[in-house]
């Protein structure tokens, strides 16, 4: 599959189409064959979540990277989890506790960790929420617009590696539902 098939199934998904490649040439309607009002979508759909760990399974392998691929809805609740052929066991609690902190907390496991090193602000934060927080890259809030819609969560490479990775799949992700906003 291309990367602009990609990117309009994604487009269509997101938007909760039925039919996505169909859907994202016509961009019209949904399955209910009603218009769909981007503004309106409220949380990330499992078609969309299947399509984004799609994505971002590729760009890991193309980095030569096995690792798991958590993505939750706005309330944290896990959408879909797909652990790549040779990733960690125990990836696959942490990029799920990844995509609740990045809900929790509404910002990057990345941002949080650096405000809750010592002497910072939230020093000490990952004792909270049943152990359930991640100090250290790799989860992303999922936006569109202003609104966060879901969460990614990535572990299995070095932190950097789950940052940089998170961050290509949010970065696709907000790109695929801008374009579905105009």
């Amino acid at each position: 599959m291309n990367e602009e098939l990609i990117r309009k199934t994604v487009e269509a998904v997101i938007a909760g189409w039925n039919e996505p490649a169909q859907a994202a040439q016509s961009g019209a309607q949904n399955s209910a064959g009603k218009t769909v009002d981007p503004d309106k979508i409220d949380t990330i759909c499992l078609r969309a979540a299947k399509a984004l760990i799609k994505r971002v399974e590729q760009e890991a392998a193309s980095r030569g990277m096995a690792v798991v691929i958590a993505v939750a809805d706005k309330a944290g609740h896990p959408v879909a989890i797909h652990c790549m052929d040779g990733a960690y066991i125990g990836s696959f609690d942490v990029a799920l506790n990844k995509t609740y902190t990045s809900i929790a907390f509404k910002m990057s496991t990345a941002q949080l960790g650096k405000l809750s090193g010592p002497g910072q602000p939230l020093y000490g934060i990952q004792y909270t929420n049943g152990g359930r927080i991640v100090i250290f890259g790799g989860g992303e809030p999922l936006m569109i617009g202003d609104r966060i819609v879901g969460s990614v969560g990535v572990s299995g490479g070095t932190a950097q590696q789950d940052t940089d990775l998170a961050a290509f799949a949010k970065q696709y992700f907000e790109e695929v539902a801008l374009c579905q906003q105009k």
